[in-house]
């Protein structure tokens, strides 16, 4: 009768071991069945398990058709009414009978035009200087200009083609240099290009530190941050724009180091636009907005691991506040506003509402939007603030499409550099200025 009811104990125990076990593997099964991607979370889409189509989008149909919106501008190629040359085409001979023509006056009846672009060849440009006597006996010698300082150099056009490469088109050296070779008939070295580079970005940092005086003093900022290698470790890159400036900063930290290095005042006079991250609640400013994709991003998550109801509720309610924002006027910000006093109340019904505590993931988002919760409508009280942070995701991606094409970065002096020219490249594009002659502008400048 003892070794039954120790039979008893001992297959209760292994039924308690087993059915933990199975738990476990259903959890395992759950994860792997609903993981993270670039739908449903902040993960990149270039770490997509198989890369997965996207079947869903958050972005709402607003009903556009597809193509060429009404209003705006085409690029069809298109006649110049001055061309730098003419060739004329007449015919000699009839093609019916032969006859001379040759003497016979000619009608214009149509016309064609071909644009190319003439063989680029180096221009060699020699600075020559001399000296007068007075009559006084002294000998007075003339000056090189600023610029030429050795016995050769490159000019301020290649200075500028090279900064234009290595930031608009995130060319490497090894390609730069074959495209001078090809294309220019002109030989530079991968060292010759890093040198030139080096000289270009000392040129652009009074332009630079004026974008961040620019960017500090705006009604609203963006920031955004990506890690990138440098030389085999990690650093970071950060991103505070505006609609009209962009600064871009390279640094070995993603903390507050970063921000008090550049920004010590913070942005007083800002309110703050990010994704959330921790670091960016330390700074110094008005009132921030939480970036609302990422927030619907994760609520897709959770609305497909555990068909959450107050995941889908959540998402419905950001969505309403994305679609009531689309539709105020200017003015209506000044006035109470029925609609957004709602979004509100229901925001509080929510975050009073349990989420499964077994839901460890859910449970700490329910508590971060808690913390959080004045920032979610931020732009449901002011015009110009966006509810999400694409413009700086925007300035940032160009780090990762930099590394895509060239590779890591050699040096921390090289990331650096890069970031300050970038910042000089994207402030041009916002207020839209062409960026080769913006840099032509740049290279003519002596290095500070």
């Amino acid at each position: 009768m003892n070794s039954d009811k120790k039979r008893i104990v001992e297959l209760e125990a292994k039924v308690i071991r087993l059915e933990s076990l199975v738990e476990k593997l259903l959890d395992k099964i759950d994860d792997l069945t609903h993981r993270k991607n670039s739908r449903n979370s902040s993960v990149s889409p270039s770490k997509d398990e198989n890369r997965p189509l996207k079947t869903k989008s958050l972005r709402a149909n607003q009903g556009k058709k597809i193509g060429g919106q009404p209003g705006h501008e085409g690029s069809t190629l298109e006649m110049t009414e001055n061309p730098d040359s003419i060739i004329e085409h007449k015919p000699e001979f009839c093609n019916h009978c032969g006859n001379d023509l040759s003497d016979e006056p000619a009608t214009f009846i149509l016309r064609r035009q071909v644009v190319d672009i003439p063989p680029i060849t180096p221009e060699f440009t020699e600075h020559r200087i001399f000296q007068k006597t007075c009559a006084c006996g002294h000998h007075t010698k003339a000056l090189f200009p600023t610029q030429v300082n050795s016995p050769i150099s490159y000019g301020s056009n290649i200075q500028a083609t090279i900064a234009y490469m290595h930031t608009r088109q995130y060319l490497p050296f090894e390609r730069m240099s074959e495209f001078f070779s090809d294309i220019c008939n002109l030989k530079i070295s991968q060292g010759t290009l890093c040198t030139l580079l080096k000289n270009f970005a000392q040129k652009a940092q009074p332009a630079y530190e004026l974008i961040a005086q620019k960017v500090e003093n705006e009604k609203v900022v963006g920031g955004d941050e990506t890690g990138a290698k440098v030389n085999g470790k990690k650093g970071w890159f950060w991103t505070f724009q505006s609609q009209f400036a962009t600064y871009i900063t390279f640094s070995n930290n993603r903390g507050t180091t970063t921000i008090d290095r550049n920004f010590p005042k913070g942005f007083i006079n800002s309110i703050l636009v990010h994704d959330c991250w921790r670091s960016y609640f330390q700074i110094k400013c008005k009132t921030h907005q939480i970036c609302i994709p990422h927030l619907l991003r994760e609520l897709v998550f959770f609305e497909e691991r555990y068909e959450s109801q107050w995941a889908i509720n959540f998402k419905e309610l950001l969505y309403e506040a994305i679609e009531l924002k689309r539709d105020l006027t200017p003015i209506q910000y000044l006035n109470p506003i029925p609609q957004r006093d709602k979004i509100i109340e229901r925001l509080s019904v929510l975050l009073l509402t349990a989420v499964p505590k077994n839901r460890k993931d859910l449970c700490a988002f329910h508590k971060r939007i808690h913390k959080h919760k004045e920032y979610l409508f931020t732009f449901l009280f002011h015009n110009e603030v966006p509810p999400d942070n694409n413009a700086s995701e925007r300035a940032i991606r160009n780090v990762k499409v930099k590394q895509k094409v060239s590779g890591q970065f050699k040096t921390e002096n090289g990331a650096k550099r890069y970031a300050v020219i970038r910042s000089v490249t994207d402030t041009c594009i916002k207020n839209k200025q062409n960026v080769l002659a913006a840099f032509k502008t740049i290279a003519v400048l002596k290095p500070e």
